[in-house]
């Protein structure tokens, strides 16, 4: 598909100065204004572009303008992880207003099959959201304006407009990455603004603003909802089922302006084609808009609307229409790019001019849209009844917790599922009661359920924006099968279960706990935190009737800091914190090896670092910050790159190197300074390309496989598309796992599903127990990768350890922490804290 570029006159870059910036230069001019409204400058002490607001500003507008408009009403959905509040404001008229629940109800009664809806007669809703990367700060600077004239303009065009229309204004969806970008941009303003691209406004230091708190990208998170932003923007989505919703984004500062839709051949194939079609009919009001203003602008390239869980194509499988904007950003006040001098208040100005000319689009389409979700929801049900599988089910039998945060993703999407009627045996998987769950399909959105259930490995394009696959019962590494009946569904769930745990009861000689359940490390942490002693079963055994597999924890009661009353107190306090199963025994002697065996290893105190700044992922690192520190109560010391040097780091046992931008994450005197901690006994565990690093500096010796591939009757205009094809975005591969080696306790299966954005391929090492993991020799589970690499793939290790001195080097050359939401793989990397010693 040729690009579609629709090119309109110059762009009016210089049409103001960034220090000389007014309200009326957003506006419209042909409105008059309510002198009662305050104007932002009243309120923020500057004018909109003069600087960039600061989230606490931000919200004191808003709440300003809810307290003196009667067309506004605010609500704090939340907070976010650094306490900053999630607000919502709704906007229409005064008279809407008073039965704004009853017109909620009639709008959802809809998409439910009501036939007494009448959609002539039906206010549309518009779900408006701005800057969730935080340093794409136009999108939220440019809120202030709208939101002013949303409560200000008068008149009768802006009377009907709400009377037929609930505007859901979401100021800022990423308060903390906001905030953290807005001191960067001023504390480097200068009053005489410095275009010079070299200008170190333009340079934010690592992590930059782009991210939340913990460096997640947060417009990756609509459909795994793992972050408190996201979970209060869901609820409010799946609360109303918005017509549209906006994305307001920024790209390169060489960049002009994009709207959706994106490229054609990249949709989802679950998404309607009407969507598309409605897609590019709102387009034309941006087009329009921005003519008017003389603003350069794209649409059809670039963008896809292929991943689900992006703010502009997660409303597509929910019977809405997502738009993406992308606005050329200036990174600061002002900047030279390849269209001229790109200002502050001219980056605001677009965004401004398409959130009025979606409303104007909602405005003139609203029947039209109204009647296409009405429509994709009789569609659905129709579907439904169709469906051969009546059923999915999910869980896994040792451990509760996975298959209940993946229920807790449903329930947040309002997908009804069911407990189950008792254990069950499905495929030679056993299902057990209160550790799975059975989720119909014959309910309102199957197509959802869809998106989050299936394996896709057929594309009709190589090229994705995101990734290519998210299957999320592979994502938790559970059991699932499809069902042709609803026969062992138990009582429907509404409100989550509670997880439960506890030690069963007091004993005088060990406690013992499985190493399955999710929440097993937080707990073993503590009990070491504590300085109790802990050791962990090599091998299987079994005692008073109960199997315990590889990995299992013995804590005894003898010898140990706390007296035996004492220490059932602290167990079964924290077995309940921890959401974990704990049995008291009575004596030693097993079948198998017997809880007194040298095949009981001790297990040390960790204290881990990671290392962060300059030349390391960001991502990558703060989805292990938030998996330590929110998940396992973890302590985890980050060291930045800058003070590397200066660091002893003979007080940690680990040292995690998430994956780097280059090769090159260390210099080679600090390499060096990490082998000698490493002979020294530490264990340095290395992610994604960490697998350069440690074949440069000799800490591994890496054979890969490399591809050999060569450009044949390709034309240079396809030179992209042709590399793009090799890129391995993002996918789903099984691999084999040795259940014995201790990277793999805790997994029941022998079989474990890997996420992947890499194309670093390991070759095997000659000694089979050295490659506990190993993928299969046809992997590929879900998602995209060219047919070279589908073969570079075939049976290599994604995981390699090395003893050296006293020490372990261990890479992974996946991502087994993606997203956070990828909690079948979190406890490989736990396991290398915990266990690390004796691989």
């Amino acid at each position: 598909m040729k690009p579609l570029y629709l090119l309109i006159a110059v762009l009016s870059i210089f049409g103001v100065s960034a220090q000389n910036v007014s309200l009326e230069y957003y506006l419209p001019d042909n409105v008059t204004y309510d002198s009662n409204i305050p104007k932002p400058v009243d309120i923020i002490g500057h004018e909109v572009g003069e600087w960039h607001v600061t989230h606490d500003k931000l919200i004191f507008y808003m709440q300003e303008l809810a307290r003196v408009s009667d067309r506004i009403s605010i609500e704090n959905r939340g907070k976010t992880f650094e306490g900053r509040p999630i607000l919502l404001l709704t906007v229409t008229t005064p008279q809407n207003h008073q039965r704004i629940e009853t017109i909620r109800q009639q709008h959802i009664s809809m998409t439910e099959g009501d036939a007494g809806v009448d959609t002539s007669q039906m206010p549309i809703v518009v779900y408006q959201g701005f800057s969730i990367h935080g340093n794409e700060a136009s999108g939220a600077n440019a809120s202030l304006a709208y939101a002013y004239y949303l409560a200000a303009a008068e008149g009768a065009e802006i009377e009907s407009m709400l009377s037929n229309m609930v505007i859901l204004l979401d100021p800022s969806f990423n308060p903390d990455g906001l905030q953290r970008f807005a001191y960067w941009a001023n504390v480097h303003r200068s009053q005489n603004l410095n275009p010079d691209t070299n200008e170190r406004e333009y340079h934010e230091v690592w992590p930059g603003g782009r991210t939340n708190h913990y460096w997640f990208d947060m417009n990756r998170d609509w459909l795994p909802v793992q972050l408190p932003e996201s979970r209060a923007r869901i609820e409010s989505f799946h609360k109303w089922l918005p017509n549209i919703l906006t994305d307001h984004h920024e790209m390169g500062t060489n960049s002009t302006f994009f709207f959706q839709p994106g490229e054609p051949s990249r949709v989802h194939p679950l998404t309607p084609k009407i969507n598309q079609e409605l897609t590019k009919e709102i387009g034309t009001y941006h087009a329009k808009a921005l003519d008017k203003i003389g603003s350069l602008y794209y649409s059809e390239e670039r963008y896809d609307d292929y991943y689900y869980g992006k703010g502009s194509t997660f409303p597509d499988v929910n019977g809405s229409i997502g738009i993406l904007f992308e606005q050329g950003s200036s990174r600061g006040h002002i900047q030279e790019s390849e269209n001229g001098i790109l200002t502050f208040p001219f980056t605001v100005r677009n965004q401004f001019t398409t959130a009025l000319s979606t409303i104007e689009a909602a405005k003139n389409m609203r029947t039209k849209i109204l009647d296409y979700q009405k429509q994709y929801y009789a569609d659905l049900r129709n579907e439904a009844v169709r469906n051969k599988s009546k059923a999915i089910i999910f869980g896994d039998s040792k451990d509760a917790a996975r298959a209940w945060h993946l229920a807790e993703i449903l329930h947040r999407h309002k997908i009804k599922f069911h407990e189950l009627a008792s254990d069950v045996t499905i495929g030679g998987k056993t299902y057990k009661k209160g550790h799975g769950y059975i989720v119909p399909l014959n309910q309102k959105n199957p197509r959802l359920i869809n998106a989050m259930f299936e394996k896709r490995t057929t594309f009709k394009d190589s090229l994705f924006y995101d990734v290519s696959a998210w299957t999320f019962p592979l994502s938790f590494n559970l059991d699932y099968a499809n069902l042709n009946t609803l026969t062992n569904a138990g009582a429907a769930i509404t409100e989550m279960p509670t997880l439960s745990g506890g030690v069963d009861k007091r004993s005088n000689y060990a406690y013992l706990f499985e190493w399955h359940e999710y929440y097993t490390p937080r707990i073993l942490n503590k009990i070491l935190e504590k300085g109790l002693r802990a050791k962990t079963a090599r091998t299987p055994f079994s005692l008073e009737g109960k199997e315990y597999d590889y990995g299992t924890i013995m804590v005894p009661v003898q010898n140990q800091k706390l007296d035996s009353g004492e220490l059932y107190s602290f167990l079964n306090d924290v077995a309940k914190e921890s959401k974990v199963q704990v049995t008291g025994v009575s004596t030693g002697l097993t079948q198998g090896i017997d809880l007194g065996s040298n095949d009981f290893e001790p297990i040390k105190k960790q204290k881990v670092a990671i290392l962060v700044g300059d030349g390391i992922r960001s991502y990558d690192a703060g989805e292990i910050w938030h998996l330590f520190d929110t998940r396992y109560d973890m302590k985890i010391t980050k060291i930045d790159t800058r003070y590397f040097d200066d660091v002893d780091l003979s007080k940690y046992t680990d040292l995690i190197v998430p994956s780097g931008w280059n090769g090159d994450i260390l210099n080679k005197e600090e390499s060096e300074k990490i082998k000698t901690w490493v002979k020294n006994g530490g264990t340095v565990i290395g992610f994604r390309n960490a697998a350069n690093w440690f074949n440069k500096n000799e800490m591994l010796k890496l054979k890969m496989r490399k591809d050999t591939l060569v450009a044949k009757n390709i034309p240079f205009d396809q030179k992209s598309n042709f590399n793009g094809a090799q890129v391995t975005g993002g996918a789903i591969f099984e691999a084999k796992l040795d259940r014995s080696h201790p990277v793999s306790y805790g997994y029941k299966n022998d079989r474990v599903s890997l996420f992947r954005n890499t194309n670093i391929y390991l070759e095997p090492e000659k000694d089979s127990y050295n490659n506990p993991i190993q993928y299969t020799n046809n992997p590929l589970q879900s998602g995209y990768i060219s047919e070279e690499n589908a073969e570079l793939i075939k049976n290599t290790v994604p995981f390699k350890v090395k003893r050296m001195g006293k020490g372990r080097v261990v890479l992974f050359t996946d991502n087994t922490n993606f997203r956070a939401f990828w909690y079948g793989t979190n406890k490989l990397m736990m396991n290398v804290i915990f266990f690390g010693d004796i691989m």
